[in-house]
This record gives C-alpha cells, structure tokens and sequence, in this order.
C-alpha cells in the first residue's frame, strides 16, 4: 500500500517537473530575445564612463538594459568607420546601431560636451525599436508620424529625414523613434507615457540635444549675420568707390581748366578769382571726406573678414572634431 502511494506521488512529481520544464521552454522560446539580452547583459563586461552615459541622459534601468545588452561601444580610431558605413559624406557619422551592437564616436572636443551621451540614447531607442513587436511598432509608428507632422515645416527635420530616406530606405519609423525621443521637448501625452518605459527623464537628454547643437548654431548666426555685413560693404565700397573715381576725374579737369584759366588771365576779377577756388577746395575737401569714409569702410570690412574668418575657421574644427573620417588609426601596442 506504502508502496503504491510512493509510485503516485513520483508520477505527479514527474508530470510537474515536466510541466515546469515544457512551461519554462515554452517561454525561453517566446522571450528567445529577453533571454539572450540576459545572457549579454551578464556576460557584457561595462565600465564606468560607458554606464555614466545613459545615466547622463536620463535613461532608466529599463532603458539602460537594452543599452547594454547592445554591447556598447567609444571608439575614435578608424576601425568605427569600419563598424558605422558611411553611404554619404555630407552629414558627420557619430554612431550606429549595427550587427546588435552600439558604436560611439569617442568626441573628446569639450565644446561638445553631451554629444556621446544623446548618440548612445538615439543607438539606444534603436536597440529598443527592433525589440518591439510587430503590433507594438504599428501603435508607436502611428503616435510617431502625428507627432512628425508638427515637424514637417522645420527644414532640418524634413532634411534629416530625406537623408535616411536615401542612406537607411524602409527604417523612417525607427529613425524618427530615436530622433524625437531625443529631440522633441514637447510631445504628445500618449508618446510621453510610451518612452517613460526607457526613460527616468527624457528632458535631461532633450537639453544635452539643446545645448549641443547651441554650438554650431550660434557660430553659424554669427556668420550669416558678418556675411550680411560683409555684403552690404562690400556693394558699398564699389559703389562709393566708383563715384569717388569719377567725381575725382572731374574735379582733376576742372583744376586743370581753372588754372589755365588763371595763367591767361581770364577772370574778370581776383573776387572771381577767390571764389571760384573756394568751390574747387571745398570740393576737394568733399572729395577727401569721401575717400577717407570708404577707407574706413575697407578698414572695416577686414576686420569683419577677419572675424568671419575666425569662425569659419572654429566651426571647422569643430566639425573635424566630430568627424569620423579623420579619426587616428588603431595603434598596437607592443610589450
């Protein structure tokens, strides 16, 4: 009796060990991608400035999951461009989500401070982005493309998105899940709801996006505004340049004739003498006011150009410092 109550006991026994192991199967194979990302995150050997650029960036733990899990990496040697193709050159490259992984360009220019942490974030919603179920990405895409449309009159937007839609064809809705969640400050409730799955505070990358592009757009305002200025010197100069030449040639004749005149004897008086000389120096002293404006229109136009210069010359710099064409090659290190 003993005997057949230990037999039943061991078959329930087995029929939920097997159970458990067809239910454990079961959801490693519909959470096949969670689990390898466990597997990753496990085994993914992170360092300290690697994590602290989510945390800049106000990614939560969630977030930073399928951060690690894409084995992120700062790489400013040429082996990035190795890893991030670059199908054109008009646009600096400043990282990929490519073959699951994260790939950084390693900016050290201070001036950008912020750039590697919105990269990470927009690789990262990629990472994201992909994980999503086919349902899942239809519900996002359809809150994305309400949210482009109040984009569509912004010419950097509407740039930007022609350019993926020549380099990366068919990922528009993957493109624009990165760009405006790390852009767009103000967006719809229902999307807000949705990137709180990643973030603990997305305005915190928003304002690194705010503050870095503040760089180049203050250069380039500065720009356009001395190129106006050089322009409308410029048109000056000539044109003041021009009237200056001809009245100078005219006043030239009219000394000429005026002192011909004198040596002949030709004024009726030395009343008409004076007076007449009296125009032609107030003339010449026109004349000279007149020279001495543009000269100093031209003394100003170089120190213009010279500034102009300047900021040509930091906004190149700046630009090389984010380029990724230009990084150093990988070096050996040889004991």
């Amino acid at each position: 009796m003993l005997q057949r109550k230990y037999s039943k006991v061991r078959i329930i026994s087995n029929v939920l060990i097997c159970f458990v192991l067809i239910t454990l199967s079961l959801l490693i194979i519909v959470n096949r991608q969670r689990v390898v990302d466990q597997i990753t995150v496990w085994q993914f050997h992170s360092t300290s400035e690697i994590n602290a650029l989510v945390d800049r960036a106000g990614i939560n733990d969630n977030g930073k999951f399928y951060y690690l899990a894409s084995q992120p990496k700062l790489d400013a040697t040429s082996d990035f461009n190795n890893e991030c193709n670059r199908i054109e050159n008009v646009t600096a490259i400043l990282g990929c989500y490519s073959g699951s992984r994260i790939y950084i360009y390693d900016v050290t220019n201070k001036q950008l401070d912020g750039v590697r942490e919105i990269t990470a974030t927009h690789e990262t919603l990629h990472a994201v982005y992909v994980r999503l179920s086919t349902d899942e990405q239809s519900k996002v895409n359809t809150l994305l493309e309400t949210e482009y449309k109040k984009l569509e009159n912004n010419k950097d937007y509407t740039d930007r998105m022609a350019f993926y839609a020549r380099t990366e064809p068919g990922e528009r809705d993957n493109e624009l899940h990165s760009v405006i969640g790390t852009e767009i400050a103000n967006i719809s409730p229902a999307l807000e709801t949705y990137y709180s799955k990643y973030f603990s505070d997305r305005q915190k990358v928003v304002a690194l996006d705010i503050k870095y592009n503040s760089v180049f757009q203050k250069l380039e305002t500065r720009a356009n505004e001395l190129a106006r200025q050089l322009n409308t010197l410029a048109l000056s100069i000539s044109n003041d340049s021009t009237q200056y030449n001809a009245d100078a040639q005219v006043l030239n004749d009219d000394i000429v004739a005026f002192n011909n005149r004198a040596e002949n004897g030709q004024f009726l008086s030395q009343a008409q003498f004076t007076s007449e000389r009296s125009v032609l120096s107030d003339r010449v002293v026109e004349l000279d006011a007149m020279r001495t404006s543009i000269n100093n229109d031209i003394t100003n136009y170089n120190s213009i150009l010279i500034e102009y210069n300047s900021i040509a010359s930091e906004s190149k710099k700046l630009y090389n410092s984010i380029n990724s064409t230009l990084a150093p090659a990988p070096s050996v290190k040889v004991d």
